[in-house]
């Protein structure tokens, strides 16, 4: 054999023994790892899911569950509200995943405050762990201004979901509606008068110039004539100047 030949096969054989070291290495490093980490997974992604289908798929991927407490939420009862570690965090084969599971919304008794005042309600309805929801006011001689007349749910019903009441509110009795009558033409001064007489109140008055009738004389009004009025109605005027 040719010193070539041999230096070639030399080589090769180093090349193999490399090879075969470089194998055996990472074969002993991968036992290792296993041996100290063991063989890991996932965990699973359990918040809304019902108790039972969580712990069932924890076990499919070798996990427990842990119930670390139970607590009213807006969530369907017995389903996951959340867990620890977040979902995709490597665990070990084995270990177990914290949750907190939901006895779904709290049920509370609902107070009668009709015939109450909104202050006195917003108070006892916080103090029931309630809110006060929608209001809506109209004129009723069922009550007093202010007074609540109505509420949903209403005070019969043993239990409620849901954290607000709704509420019905009396603004008083209907006030008294007039028609308006017709001011235009008739002098300011005496409008004036009629109107204060009558229990209403003049606003704005707004002379006019180029007008061919006589100085204060009423041209236009507001509210219109005809128009249904009140006692809160001010009357507002332009005449001629």
């Amino acid at each position: 054999m040719s010193v070539a030949s041999k230096i070639r096969a030399l080589f090769h054989a180093f090349v193999l023994f490399t090879v075969l070291v470089t194998v055996a290495f990472l074969s002993a490093v991968t036992t290792v790892r296993v041996a100290i980490h063991g063989r890991l997974t996932s965990a699973p992604n359990l918040v809304g899911v019902p108790l039972e289908a969580a712990e069932r798929m924890a076990k499919a991927q070798g996990l427990d569950i842990k119930v670390e407490d139970n607590f009213y939420s807006s969530q369907p009862a017995g389903s996951i509200v959340s867990q620890l570690p977040p979902a995709g965090t490597p665990l070990k084969i084995g270990q177990h995943v914290d949750v907190l599971v939901s006895l779904g919304p709290k049920q509370v008794a609902v107070p009668n405050v009709v015939g109450w005042s909104m202050r006195a309600a917003e108070i006892s309805a916080v103090q029931r762990g309630l809110t006060v929801g929608d209001v809506a006011q109209i004129h009723s001689a069922r009550g007093t201004p202010q007074e609540i007349i109505a509420q949903d749910p209403t005070a019969t019903s043993a239990a409620v979901r849901g954290p607000g009441i709704s509420l019905l509110v009396s603004l008083g009795g209907q006030p008294p509606a007039y028609f308006c009558p017709s001011f235009v033409g008739d002098a300011i001064t005496d409008a004036r008068m009629r109107i204060g007489m009558a229990g209403f109140k003049v606003g704005q008055v707004v002379p006019v110039e180029g007008q061919s009738a006589a100085s204060g004389t009423i041209i236009s009004q507001s509210p219109p004539p005809g128009s249904r009025i009140d006692s809160s109605t001010v009357f507002d005027f332009r005449i001629a100047q």
